[in-house]
């Protein structure tokens, strides 16, 4: 097939398909009258790109998986190098899931903080004239209730 038809089987560009054979991970293979020509499993190939970088994977970390593929096994993650990239990954996502939890803590914090503020100023507001007074502006405008 051509590259036009590569790209919209795999749901891409001709751009990103030049871009991938210029970083080598798509065949730069020619026919006799210059035009690109590309196989089923050259879609294999894309489909794998495309699926790991949908997952978050930059286009570099998908490189053992396309050898893998290249290599002649059926799936691009059977290859010790393609586990160990999954395991690099998963230890990203652990730590950024750590930093998450750390400021989600730090967020509900916060408005703990800004909730028991805002009851002791009702609470202030109450004992020294009452209900019946203006409820406070909100810095942002409109009223806090």
């Amino acid at each position: 097939m051509r590259i036009g038809e590569l790209a919209a089987r795999a749901g891409t560009t001709t751009r990103t398909l030049r871009y991938y054979e210029s970083r080598g991970l798509l065949p730069a293979r020619r026919n006799g009258n210059g035009y690109r020509t590309y196989d089923e499993g050259d879609l294999k190939l894309l489909r794998q790109i495309r699926t790991l970088q949908d997952f978050g994977f930059d286009l570099e970390e998908t490189r053992p998986f396309v050898e893998c593929l290249r290599a002649g096994h059926p799936e691009g993650d059977s290859c010790p190098a393609s586990l160990a990239v999954y395991r690099r990954k998963l230890g990203e996502l652990d730590a950024l899931i750590g930093e998450l939890q750390a400021v989600r803590a730090q967020v509900g914090e916060q408005l703990d903080r800004a909730e028991r503020a805002r009851d002791e100023l009702a609470a202030e507001a109450m004992l020294s004239g009452g209900p019946g007074g203006p409820d406070p502006e909100c810095e942002l405008g409109g009223r806090t209730r």
